[in-house]
């Protein structure tokens, strides 16, 4: 199990962006996609976007596309997530999460998971 960590969850208001980072060990999990999904209070969790790592190619839900985005610093060992425009429906807990399986959204195929941020948007 490789631990990842996320950072950057706070309370902002409706509008305002934000950026969550994932940090993870190097040389553990290079050869995997890595993605962001999060769960509302109440709900299932959600695939919320990916990177392959293939072609560093990334995918979005549909309820975040053309605000978030995502990108993954190699020499850092840095997955982050950059959100902007949030909504309150964005409100969530965000989990980093890595797959062995590249071009995935299925929850099932990622191994690798951290224990979450917390974002929260007031309208």
């Amino acid at each position: 199990q490789v631990q990842l960590v996320e950072s950057g969850g706070r309370l902002v208001q409706a509008g305002a962006s934000l950026r969550l980072t994932c940090r993870y060990p190097a040389r553990t999990i290079d050869d995997q996609a890595m993605a962001w999904f999060r769960q509302a209070p109440g709900k299932s969790r959600e695939f919320v976007a990916y990177l392959s790592w293939v072609g560093n190619t990334p995918h979005f839900a549909d309820s975040v596309k053309g605000r978030f985005n995502i990108f993954r610093d190699w020499n850092r060992n840095i997955l982050s997530l950059q959100m902007d425009n949030l909504k309150p429906d964005d409100t969530a807990v965000y989990y980093c999460a890595s797959s062995p399986t590249d071009y995935t959204t299925a929850i099932t195929d990622y191994k690798n998971w951290g224990r979450g941020t917390q974002v929260t948007v007031s309208s």
